[in-house]
């Protein structure tokens, strides 16, 4: 019998900087977003250790009054507000390696650049990403142990960016899903234009097919259920807001179809930046 368990550390929904606003809304936020620790008797690995200095410094804590010794952070996928914060937990936990698959490195890199660095996370979040910047070592497979129990990277390609993937652990039936799979949180759909939405919902099929038991979404409430449902609701946002693309003309439209929809997800403002690279990508 296995000993693994799990716990879910999430980093409440905190303001970013932007004039991009949508109607009716007074300040741009950002969606809550989790990490996720796995752990047996003594040692564990932590899952995606989120971004700013201030959580990785509070999610380092949370660690070491586990007791637990940190031997591995798996990064999901390249979107900054997944990986950044890992320098404080690696400070706190110096013997821990850092690892994800090549195509998320790839992403790693891709966010540390100056357009995506500067131009993008700087500006939301001024003065609170950690001064030290690390980017993971590129899996040599797609398995690793954890007190002998295997747990298997699952590459999925293109679900809220290129290049994804999520942890699973087949012996307590957990799926780390990153933000291949939200929970009543709107999409992020920015990156999603030329098929970027069959090639998530051909992801979630890849999901569904690891049969879990327990799956933890990326962008979350912190009370949510980890109810493998989260599968089935974000492929049916994705099919809605792609019907909803092709019967509207403007991103206004498209914003309106999708709150009438989903009128109590979590983070207006990213659906708003959706709703305009969508809109772009399609009509120029």
């Amino acid at each position: 019998m296995t000993n693994l368990k799990y716990s879910t550390y999430v980093a409440p929904s905190k303001p970013a900087v932007s004039n991009d606003l949508p109607p009716g809304e007074l300040r741009r936020m950002w969606s809550p977003t989790a990490a996720t620790l796995i752990h047996g008797e003594r040692d564990a690995v932590l899952v995606d250790p989120l971004m700013t200095a201030a959580e990785g410094e509070d999610l380092a804590g949370w660690i070491a009054a586990t007791g637990k010794t940190l031997t591995t952070i798996f990064v999901t996928h390249g979107h900054g507000d997944h990986f950044f914060g890992a320098a404080p937990v690696l400070d706190r936990f110096p013997e821990a390696r850092m690892i994800a698959t090549p195509a998320v490195v790839e992403g790693m890199k891709l966010n540390l650049t100056p357009a995506w660095l500067d131009g993008f996370w700087r500006t939301r979040f001024p003065g609170q990403l950690p001064d030290r910047l690390i980017v993971a070592d590129p899996l040599q497979d797609d398995r690793f142990t954890l007190e002998g129990e295997e747990l298997i990277a699952v590459e999925l390609g293109h679900t809220d960016t290129d290049g994804t993937s999520a942890l699973h652990v087949p012996s307590i039936g957990l799926l780390v899903a990153g933000d291949a799979v939200y929970d009543d949180v709107h999409l992020y759909l920015a990156e999603s234009v030329a098929g970027g939405i069959d090639n998530w919902l051909a992801a979630l099929d890849v999901l569904e097919g690891l049969r879990p038991t327990a799956v933890v979404s990326g962008h979350r409430q912190a009370d949510a259920s980890d109810d493998p449902r989260y599968i089935e609701e974000t492929r049916q946002y994705l099919k809605v807001f792609a019907e909803a693309d092709k019967q509207t003309a403007s991103a206004v439209e498209l914003y309106e179809a999708i709150l009438a929809a989903y009128p109590d997800r979590l983070n207006r403002g990213v659906l708003w930046n959706s709703v305009h690279a969508v809109k772009r990508g399609r009509h120029g």
